[in-house]
């Protein structure tokens, strides 16, 4: 495969959308460069190890890697036969994001695995760094845009998407610094934008930001919006072309989930979809790392639910195959060419 960074760059303009794309799509996992097209069906928000500790007191020293892959490995050997061929890991800088443990995870399963870059300001800040206090959101950008250049510190691995958090009220001067700093890294690299957000007011002020600095909402996942209550507010940003994200299934809210994508359906939104468990984790400082949720509840039990309400198998793959390929493509998005 030719390497990336080699392959020739294309602007096409259309519906108010300037995209720049490669020849063949492609995303980036911790084993390098994929077509889009090889993603396959996919988990778009997942977690192998997570440290809650704060960004003051986090270090990789807080757990053992070989002792965290052989907790781990067994959940994620168990994908394939899911049929789940790519899981997006959004645990970030700061909160246990470890790129040598998943590549390791994926070298072990076949299985694909995104990481990410960029910081998680909500939870009050809590797992921000220092300098992201004091930093404008250019300097933040730089940092983000060096770790898709040159990779994650001396790994070498690349992150695949970014990841920000933001609270679930209207946004801090901060957070809209994060944000502005995740669309300058997006337009210097095409990187996707997850914003852990939650109810529509600080999606849509987002959003907005996003616009002031050229960058179309498609670059843009809504990420827990399952926590939105006004099902009509999904209209207003999947108009714009914002990926909506339903991204916490469980048995025990099936029902609500069904009831949330049956309105995206009848609005014409699936194709803006992205579903997933927001389950794992590996909990350093609990014995053996704590309870680890599985990924099976979206397989084994809540396609059959959907089947079995009107939902077709074609549907069954936009969400699963189609869309997360689209979501994810290296691709920016921009509201007029540069």
């Amino acid at each position: 495969m030719k390497s990336f960074c080699c392959l020739l760059l294309l602007m096409v303009l259309s519906g108010g959308i300037v995209r720049s794309y490669a020849q063949e799509p492609e995303i980036m996992t911790v084993r390098g460069p994929l077509p889009a097209a090889q993603m396959g069906s996919s988990l778009i928000h997942e977690h192998l190890l997570v440290d809650f500790i704060g960004a003051e007191e986090i270090t990789p020293s807080r757990w053992d890697r070989k002792v965290v892959a052989q907790r781990v490995l067994p959940f994620v050997e168990a994908l394939p036969a899911m049929s789940i061929q790519t899981l997006v890991s959004c645990t970030p800088a700061y909160l246990g994001r470890d790129p040598e443990l998943l590549l390791e995870l994926s070298e072990r399963t076949g299985v694909h695995v995104l990481t990410n870059t960029g910081y998680y300001g909500a939870v009050d800040n809590k797992y921000l760094p220092a300098h992201a206090f004091s930093s404008s959101a250019e300097t933040l950008a730089a940092i983000w845009t060096d770790e898709w250049t040159y990779g994650i510190g001396k790994t070498g691995i690349r992150p695949g998407f970014i990841k920000i958090g933001v609270n679930s009220g209207s946004l801090s001067d901060l957070h809209q610094k994060l944000i502005t700093a995740a669309g300058i890294t997006h337009r210097q690299t095409g990187l996707t934008i997850a914003s852990h957000t939650g109810p529509y007011l600080p999606a849509k002020q987002q959003v907005d930001l996003l616009k002031a600095i050229g960058v179309h909402p498609s670059a843009f996942i809504w990420v827990h919006a399952q926590n939105e209550p006004l099902l009509e507010n999904y209209s207003l940003l999947a108009e714009e072309g914002v990926w909506i994200s339903l991204d916490g299934i469980r048995p025990s809210n099936l029902e609500d989930y069904l009831k949330r994508l049956r309105y995206l359906k009848e609005q014409g939104w699936l194709p803006q979809v992205l579903i997933s468990h927001d389950a794992g984790w590996y909990r350093p400082g609990e014995p053996d790392g704590g309870e680890f949720r599985d990924f099976s509840t979206i397989s084994e039990l809540f396609l059959p639910l959907l089947l079995e309400n009107g939902f077709t198998q074609d549907e069954v793959d936009l969400l699963l195959v189609k869309n997360p390929a689209r979501a994810f493509s290296i691709e920016k998005r921009l509201l007029r060419e540069e």
